[in-house]
């Protein structure tokens, strides 16, 4: 089981079914079988972006970009002088091609002169995404070091965005388990959630006024993946 797998399956067998077997026919939907009757599919619900090709998840690109970041850092290498630099990247999409991020990244970082006097800095590396650099109190195995990351367009509206996210997942979902709809007369959907845990009561009834369930899912039920037991519906 992944992450999301796992967090699923401790909700469900906390809810005190009988019988809860992970992917029953396989590696083909569902996910679970609850009971010998209900079948669950589960998904991460997060946040999308955009595509040519559909909507694809933001962590894959801040996921690339700390690859990028760090494929760079190491081939830089030490500084002469021994003073470590912790890199503070701020992005928004669109980027350019990982090839063009990497060789700007290699020319801007490689470039730089710090001073004596100089302990933080701006580079804009390309448009749309640009380094702060803190010096390092201790010396570090590399000139330049990973530190944080800040995606610009991770937020908004947490409803609308929690709506806007939930539509895309249930619309995957509900074509993936098309051709096996028919075997079970049950489906759920059981998502965990990394978008927001927090919602009040009141927030949750408004999420449910901007979401319609339709078939095949007779329950969407979102969970929080750090505390499986605290779950709700649509």
């Amino acid at each position: 089981m992944d992450a999301s797998e796992t967090a699923v399956y401790q909700y469900l067998t906390s809810q005190g079914f009988a019988s809860v077997i992970y992917e029953p026919d396989g590696n083909v939907p569902p996910d679970f079988l609850v009971d010998g009757r209900i079948a669950v599919e589960v998904r991460r619900l997060n946040q999308h972006e955009d595509t040519g090709n559909g909507p694809r998840g933001l962590e894959h690109v801040q996921a690339r970009v700390v690859a990028v970041l760090r494929g760079v850092c190491a081939s830089i290498g030490p500084a002469a002088s021994g003073v470590t630099w912790f890199l503070i990247c701020q992005f928004r999409r669109p980027l350019p091609r990982w090839r063009e991020l990497r060789r700007a990244l290699q020319s801007k970082l490689g470039s730089f002169v710090d001073t004596q006097e100089t302990n933080s800095a701006w580079i804009e590396i390309v448009p749309r995404f640009r380094i702060q650099l803190w010096r390092s109190p201790e010396k570090q195995p590399n000139r330049f070091v990973v530190g944080a990351l800040s995606d610009h367009d991770w937020g908004g509206f947490v409803l609308s965005e929690m709506r806007r996210n939930l539509l895309i997942v249930m619309d995957e979902k509900r074509r993936k388990v098309a051709r096996v709809r028919s075997k079970y007369d049950v489906w759920w959907l059981v998502l965990a959630n990394h978008i927001d845990c927090s919602l009040s009561a009141r927030e949750r009834q408004e999420l449910r006024a901007m979401v319609s369930v339709d078939d095949p899912w007779e329950r969407v039920v979102l969970v929080d993946p750090a505390h499986p037991e605290r779950a709700f519906d649509l």
